[in-house]
């Protein structure tokens, strides 16, 4: 059914929700989801950091260093931003919750899913810098909300004053000693399969399960010194793009297809789940969601875009797709797991279930039409727009 339903703006994330649901044991019971389980834990992140690994290795590190400016913005001013929108919109509208708790909320769905935005970031409709961008903003900024979760879910269940130095120097190890491990594993891996390929001392399907290997191997490796294993697999797909042309596409195409393909067990997962986590839910519930998607990241992305010199449209198109999904649901099991008597945690979890099917339902059906709407908008901007990187592209819009 795949071919037909991209036809009629159906994502492969929709779907497996669907069947997950169906399948749970609300339904037809086929399936009992444990989202206390260590392998839900586990599996969830496996496939986001092989997603995040495959899309970095993709990503146009010319470009980047070229334009590093607006994922840095996202990054440092809308992403704390969106942070603090959501703790202030979380306190005022969510039920029976204290406001470090609100915090809490705000820091598990303030990190944009790489695996839902791949329609996106895929499409050749939109110019290349807007879709780097929404790539890097995804890829790192799951790493960096660790940080503010841990501080804020300490303050939730002690009520004590997390120590500024402390957590400032916590959120450094997670960044630093991720960064540093995703350029030694990323690049010294890189270099050592690039070598064995160019002596004929490697195969083909091995070509292929190295980039995996290097995905996991920078996870495991900053999780075990200390660091965020996120921000190492991105980093470590950054390094890795150096090699892209050596590689050839098939080999990095692999690694995207097992990210994908395990993005789809953890969305089945979540569908399996999904119902049992509504009890909670309220219409001030599901009014925050629907301002987690809407005013709480778009505002601080206009924000964050100020002075950029880019037009109103790709600052609401770099807004809006912003979709909440893998990353949100593994902080999400990070608490279950942490702090299971979390005094609010039936609302924490009825908050980021209704915010993640509302994402994969309205960011999946919108993805291809507002590219195609906004690639209209963008026709009549001149040849030295923001949006538009060299005269190659200029050219290919051109025509």
């Amino acid at each position: 059914m795949s071919r037909a339903l991209t036809g009629v703006n159906v994502s492969a994330p929709m779907v497996f929700v669907a069947v997950g649901i169906l399948c749970g044991p609300q339904v037809f019971g086929f399936v009992d989801f444990d989202p206390e389980g260590e392998s839900s834990l586990l599996v969830a992140e496996v496939a986001l950091v092989v997603v995040l690994f495959a899309d970095a290795s993709r990503s146009n590190l010319t470009l980047l260093r070229s334009d590093e400016n607006l994922p840095a913005r996202l990054l440092t001013i809308g992403m704390p931003l969106t942070i603090a929108a959501g703790t202030a919109a979380g306190a005022l509208l969510l039920p029976g919750i204290e406001f470090w708790e609100a915090a809490v909320i705000a820091a598990i769905l303030a990190p944009t899913d790489a695996a839902l935005g791949h329609a996106v970031v895929s499409s050749r409709l939109v110019p290349e810098k807007i879709r780097q961008t929404i790539n890097v903003e995804a890829g790192l900024n799951d790493g960096l909300s660790i940080p503010f979760l841990f501080l804020f879910l300490g303050l939730a269940v002690d009520q004590a004053q997390v120590g500024a130095t402390d957590w400032f120097q916590f959120g450094l190890e997670q960044i630093g000693i991720g960064a540093l491990t995703g350029i030694i594993v990323g690049g010294g891996g890189g270099w050592l399969v690039d070598q064995a390929i160019h002596r004929g001392a490697i195969t083909h399907t091995f070509k292929r399960l190295a980039m995996v290997a290097l995905a996991v191997g920078a996870w495991a490796l900053a999780s075990e010194l200390g660091g965020n294993g996120f921000i190492a697999a991105f980093v470590a797909g950054l390094a890795v793009a150096r090699f892209r042309s050596d590689f050839g596409s098939p080999i990095l195409d692999f690694a995207e297809r097992e990210g994908q393909l395990l993005s789809l067990v953890v969305f089945f997962g979540f569908g399996t789940a999904a119902i049992g986590l509504l009890d909670a839910v309220t219409p001030g519930i599901i009014l925050f969601a629907l301002l987690a998607l809407t005013l709480v990241r778009m505002l601080p992305v206009a924000v964050a875009l100020s002075r950029t010199g880019l037009s109103r449209p790709s600052k609401a198109f770099i807004g809006w797709f912003g979709p909440r999904g893998l990353a949100s649901i593994i902080l999400a099991l990070v608490v279950v797991g942490e702090e299971p008597d979390l005094p609010g945690l039936d609302v924490v979890l009825a908050v980021t279930t209704v915010t993640v099917l509302a994402s994969v339902l309205l960011h999946g059906l919108t993805a291809r039409p507002l590219s195609r709407l906004y690639a209209r908008r963008i026709e009549s901007l001149p040849d030295d727009a923001p949006e538009f990187n060299d005269t190659t592209e200029v050219r290919s819009r051109r025509i």
